[in-house]
């Protein structure tokens, strides 16, 4: 049987060097899910089209997310002579103006959002030798895109192929040095040394806790077993979080590549990539990737001459947010009900079917080949002492710029969410944000330069978790986003535990009774007890950390509760058993806009005369807060 040689491998980089830097027109479309949402499929089609009209010679493929979620749909273009465009909120008027401009024989650059002068993301940094160095006048003042605020301080290792490869094309990830991180293994280090580069690097898992990757490594090898299991933890459900979705989309090579690395660290032939349903592309893309990685030899037998065999399957899980905890997707992966179970033995010994098990997420082994690839002597240098390394994060909620955003460990908050993030929209008061998903917990305002790193959000009370990041205006009220993440948990617990079964549902009664105006002053005593007891007494992950939402609202923001308890208002004008919406006499011009748009037809007056809100038709909508352009519309 024929196996994967280094000739290969370079004959394969030369054939992807070909397909980036083709000497002809090349055009990337940002094909992610975000870019599908906001039309870049229609764009693809049209651009196939209108390059067949003008008879173009071009070549076209989807990329991944480049991570700026929120300027999508993107497309990127490569000129023979000029540094690479890159377009953002494309058009259909927009692309037919490009694609004329190319006909003509050059690109003026208009409306582009950044260009790109050199290609230096690859994962062994070999891509500085393919400067982009044309500049035309007129491109010239376009911005370059490390200039832009929004990735001016991002290093991507793990994000560092998305929106720069076409994800379908082996021979892409492998011009930007992919997979010779698994020749350099397969060809020259023995297994317990590979397990002590993952270890010397400072790698942590990206995908909750922070437990160091290299000692999981090690346990899980030096464990006694017949058969051992490499599981890629995809099944990703916090609430506005999709790091591990836009790797998979974007670069699911490196995944997989991370992941027969690590097979060979620990003695293991067989791996799983445990997805949840609601991830059709990213499934798909790891589908192709698999196949293509077999006919190149680099899956199945005999690796690289190795005699290292290894291969990979996709289980598709329900969705249960619960499958995230690793004892709980191992029993979804044998077919079982996804419920976790006590770890006083832990999977590296015993986890899929009762065999020695290492499990990391999907960021996780996307960092593996650069470390391999670099040495863990340069990943070491990036981040803080005990958080090696860079993090991805998905920004979102009220704040300017949304997306994917990956930064060295050790960055602070504000930097994330000024420099990168754009600020609050409106020019509103930052308030706060919940780092670590519906278990993670809510850092105020006062703490904003705090050190993102996994200790020193544990320090406040709050988690590295995924990634999920959420921003917070001085309109959020603490007392129901509280709620909101309780309510997800009570609806996500497995039921086993009777901390978790009872306590949640218990918990989030209470603040349900908050909000409606039906607090007591007992009940914060009764919150801080019953969260404090669910921590020390429930049985898996997603139990003991549930309450991490309460108790640092509680602890950051406990006036708020007073003031819904004792003086039976919402001071952030959220909660409608606690507001009135009246309107300011002096400042409303009588436009007559709120009546016309109030559903109940709530809002009376005549025009260019003060308007009134009959409470007993209101039904709190806040429709009329919303369209008022003068203000004079007030939340009691």
């Amino acid at each position: 049987m024929s196996y994967a040689t280094i000739e290969k491998l370079n004959s394969l980089k030369e054939s992807g060097l070909k397909r980036i830097y083709p000497g002809r027109i090349k055009i990337n479309v940002g094909m992610a899910t975000c870019g599908i949402s906001t039309g870049a499929g229609r764009l693809y089609d049209q651009l196939l089209e209108e390059l067949e009209k003008f008879k173009i010679d071009a070549l076209v493929a989807r990329s991944g997310c480049l991570g700026f979620c929120q300027i999508e749909p993107l497309i990127d273009i490569t000129f023979p002579g000029y540094p690479k465009l890159i377009y953002s909120r494309v058009t259909p008027d927009q692309l037919s103006g490009i694609v004329k401009e190319l006909a003509d024989g050059g690109l003026t650059g208009k409306g582009a959002l950044a260009r790109v002068t050199e290609d230096s993301s690859s994962v062994d940094g070999s891509m500085r030798d393919y400067p982009l160095t044309g500049i035309i006048e007129g491109i010239k003042d376009i911005p370059l895109i490390s200039d832009l605020g929004f990735y001016k301080k991002q290093l991507k290792i793990a994000l560092n192929n998305c929106g720069l490869i076409d994800p379908d094309s082996i021979e892409e990830y492998i011009a930007r040095g992919g997979y010779y991180p698994l020749y350099k293994v397969l060809s020259g280090l023995k297994p317990e040394e590979v397990v002590d580069e993952i270890k010397k690097s400072g790698l942590r898992g990206r995908g909750g806790g922070g437990f160091p990757t290299g000692i999981k490594w090690e346990t899980c090898r030096n464990a006694k077993g017949e058969s051992k299991y490499i599981i890629c933890n995809a099944d990703e459900g916090d609430p506005g979080a999709y790091m591990d979705r836009s790797i998979m989309e974007g670069d699911p090579h490196s995944v997989i590549e991370g992941m027969i690395i690590g097979g060979y660290a620990i003695g293991s032939s067989q791996g799983y990539i445990y997805v949840r349903n609601e991830y059709p592309l990213a499934v798909k893309k790891c589908r192709i990737a698999i196949d293509k990685a077999h006919e190149c030899g680099f899956l199945g037998e005999n690796i690289f001459g190795s005699g290292f065999n290894f291969d990979i399957k996709i289980s598709r899980g329900g969705g249960a947010f619960v499958c995230g905890e690793s004892t709980a997707l191992m029993a979804s992966l044998e077919g079982k009900i996804g419920r976790p179970r006590a770890k006083y033995i832990h999977t590296v010994k015993r986890g899929f079917r009762d065999s020695p098990s290492n499990l990391n997420n999907v960021e996780t082994w996307a960092n593996v080949p650069t470390i391999i690839s670099r040495g863990s002597g340069w990943y070491k240098k990036i981040g803080t002492e005990k958080s090696a390394g860079t993090k991805v994060f998905s920004v979102v909620g009220k704040i300017n710029n949304t997306g994917l955003v990956e930064v060295p460990m050790g960055i602070s908050l504000r930097e994330i969410i000024y420099d990168i993030g754009g600020g609050i929209p409106g020019g509103k008061r930052f308030k706060a944000v919940q780092t670590g998903g519906p278990s993670g917990g809510c850092i105020p305002e006062r703490l904003i330069d705090l050190s993102v790193d996994f200790d020193e959000l544990t320090k406040v009370g709050s988690m590295m978790g995924s990634g999920g990041m959420i921003v917070m205006d001085e309109n959020t009220c603490m007392v129901d986003i509280a709620r909101y993440f309780i309510d997800f948990l009570k609806d996500e617990s497995c039921g086993k535990c009777v901390p978790c079964r009872e306590g949640i549902y218990r918990l989030h009664e209470i603040l349900t009774g908050i909000c409606n105006g039906e607090g007591k002053e007992e009940d914060i005593d009764l919150l801080l007890e019953m969260s404090r007891s669910i921590k020390m007494t429930a049985l898996c992950g997603l139990g003991s950390t549930s309450p991490n939402s309460i108790l640092t609202t509680l602890e950051y923001f406990r006036d708020e509760y007073e003031a819904h308890i004792i003086d039976k208002k919402c001071p952030a004008g959220v909660c409608k058993a606690l507001i009135t919406y009246t309107i300011d006499p002096e400042k409303c011009t009588g436009c007559v806009r709120c009546a016309k748009e109030c559903p109940q037809e709530a809002i009376s007056g005549e025009k260019k005369t003060p308007h009134v809100i009959h409470q007993e038709k209101c039904i709190k909508c806040g429709v009329c807060f919303e369209v008022c352009n003068f203000k004079s519309v007030v939340i009691n």
